[in-house]
């Protein structure tokens, strides 16, 4: 790896020793190199904290909460109970909420949470709630969850959540939320990326549902050699709560906290059935609100081991809500999935007995659950490829399709967010900038184009075009159309590898139209594995995990359009030598796409006219 006291050396190199290698790919198709190195990354607590002092302000919408865990908020084992910090995490949120709204907020979901560690009693509980965005009537809260140990002075973190809240006006009416101005680099980020989770949010549902299409209507019982095994409707669990003043929050609703709490505590009774002990929450897979219940209602709560995988199991649990008299039936109100696990005496994971599903509803449930693991498998994957030891490329399938896309896409956005980009060099209409962060070096390349922003959009989109404006490019074949957003490409490259061969990628292509006024059009890419593309003896296979293009309207018919990268290591050299000026291929490129997109744009306005 290049240090950085040499890298900054090259950039103030004026002439010299370093060797341009013509036949390198283009700016356009690094990102494509052949290597290993992680994305940018940004560390959650100095990191931020620095940025923020940096940048200087205080978001208004923040909330502090700060709890002292006390026996009557322990379950028992003496640990903090996970309804207890369900019902603090959405208190915070809502309150946050309201700063921004200056109206009543109810929850509308809570997105997946991660329990990392437990909180013992005696230890004090720290949350932090902030609207990262707020769309038309709702808006995202992020929250972050720690622990402190007043004792040993000992921080640790818990889990981070994200949770939509919706603002009413009288008689439930929605209110129209007026914008929120990021100011610190880590709310630039999460500003940006919260419409992408939000995109998540509505496929969510679907996504579930096509992977069980695809999966085998068989269900198929997994077998574990001297394990138990229990029917599992002995692990049913019903049971019906009055909705009382207490439980109610200052619009006459049920706090979403409560019901939220009370959700957890059957799940753990169906879970302790199964496993005869005291399991520990370790995930909660989305609550989502479909309706309110007021003062007086009757919820019904039920829940029911849906699977039990070795070391874990799944919990389904959901709400319904009637009134005293019984005038309607029973509403939905909320449904929920948890996964717990059983810890020995020295934290690890036990393991569970098995679950025989009933026919019908109970094998549908079953099948669920391990489409839903295996999401959540996938997901860890894709993070867990930021590190050094794996492969940049990870499988695409059904099952990790949305996330794969959310991920090229947020990869792109944080980087577009970054703070401190330098202008290195500049030539004529064309702007290359850098930023050094930790171990990387990133780069920018932007001008103003004579052309909409949504003619650039759709014209950079379609990867089988850009052999017509860079040279690099010998062809790009479209493999697989995902759906509207995300394209599958097989890329052939007319420059040599070390190896002597020329290189080949699969990439992942996600475009995304401006969610609201302010933000681009983002075309991301990153490399992903397909089994009807292997590696080939006759090529150099490439990898890309963060690059691509956002494109801004300037007015209606001029654009900003920049191209985003991180250099990896075998790239810097090149990087270098244009920054510095010891060549103009970037510039070259870069004023060839130019050309490109003002050539083909009168001819994209006539086929969108035909349509």
């Amino acid at each position: 790896m290049l240090s950085f006291f040499w890298l900054r050396c090259l950039l103030k190199m004026v002439k010299g020793n370093v060797v341009v290698p013509e036949d390198i790919l283009s700016f356009c198709c690094n990102g494509l190199q052949g290597s290993t190195s992680p994305p940018c990354t940004q560390d959650a607590g100095e990191q931020q904290e620095e940025a923020a002092g940096a940048m200087g302000g205080h978001n208004p919408t923040e909330v502090q909460m700060s709890q002292l865990v006390l026996p009557c908020h322990s379950n028992q084992r003496g640990e903090l109970s996970a309804g207890q910090l369900l019902k603090w995490i959405d208190t915070a949120a809502c309150l946050s909420a309201e700063r921004h709204a200056g109206c009543p907020c109810v929850t509308a979901s809570m997105d997946d949470i991660y329990f990392e560690h437990t909180i013992s009693v005696g230890q004090v509980v720290n949350i932090k709630a902030k609207v990262n965005r707020a769309f038309n009537s709702s808006m995202e809260v992020g929250i972050q969850v720690s622990y402190e140990d007043l004792c040993s002075g000992k921080h640790c973190s818990i889990c981070k959540a994200y949770a939509t809240f919706v603002a009413q006006g009288p008689l439930g009416t929605k209110v129209k939320l007026k914008p929120l101005t990021p100011q610190t680099e880590e709310e630039k980020i999460e500003h940006s990326i919260a419409a992408e989770r939000r995109r998540m949010r509505l496929v969510h549902k679907d996504t579930i549902k096509d992977l069980l299409t695809r999966s085998t209507s068989n269900t198929e019982m997994e077998t574990r050699d001297g394990s138990v095994v229990v029917p599992a409707e002995k692990t049913r669990v019903e049971s019906v709560e009055l909705v009382l003043p207490p439980h109610a929050n200052h619009q006459g609703n049920t706090f979403g906290g409560q019901i939220m709490a009370w959700m957890e505590n059957v799940a753990t009774i169906a879970a302790s059935r199964l496993c005869h002990a005291h399991p520990t929450l370790r995930a909660i897979e989305m609550f989502h609100f479909r309706g309110p219940s007021q003062v007086g209602d009757r919820l019904v709560l039920k829940a029911i081991v849906n699977n039990a995988f070795k070391n874990s199991m799944e919990v389904g649990v959901c709400t319904e809500a009637y009134d005293q008299e019984m005038s309607v039936s029973r509403r939905h109100i909320n449904s929920a999935f948890m996964t717990f696990v059983v810890l020995d005496e020295e934290g690890r994971p036990r393991t569970l007995p098995m679950v025989v599903p009933q026919p019908g509803d109970g094998e549908r449930r079953y099948r669920e659950a391990s489409a839903r693991k295996k999401i959540r498998l996938d997901r860890k994957y894709v993070v867990s490829c930021k590190q050094t030891e794996v492969p940049l490329s990870v499988p695409w399938d059904q099952s990790n399709k949305v996330y794969l896309s959310y991920n090229n896409v947020s990869a792109l956005k944080t980087l577009v967010a970054k703070a401190n980009w330098v202008l290195a060099r500049e030539k004529e209409k064309v702007q290359i900038y850098t930023l050094e962060e930790d171990k990387f070096l990133s780069f920018r390349i932007e001008m103003s184009v004579h052309i909409s922003a949504s003619q650039a959009f759709s014209l950079l989109s379609d990867l089988r075009r850009r052999h017509e404006w860079d040279s690099h490019y010998e062809s790009a074949e479209l493999v697989q159309q995902v759906d509207e957003d995300d394209a599958i490409y097989h890329v052939l490259s007319q420059t040599l590898s070390c190896e002597n061969k020329p290189q080949d990628f699969v990439i992942l292509a996600s475009r995304r139209k401006p969610c609201s006024r302010g933000d681009p059009y983002v075309v991301a890419f990153r490399s992903v594995t397909l089994p009807t593309h292997p590696p080939s003896t006759n090529y150099t296979r490439g990898e890309t995990l963060c690059s691509g293009f956002c494109v801004w309207p300037q007015s209606e018919e001029m654009s900003k359009v920049a191209y985003y990268n991180q250099a990896t290591p075998g790239y810097l050299n090149y990087v270098t030598t244009n920054v510095v000026g010891l060549s103009s291929n970037f510039c070259a490129t870069f004023e060839a796409c130019e050309k490109f997109l003002l050539k083909n744009k009168d001819d994209l306005i006539a086929r969108l006219q035909d349509l």
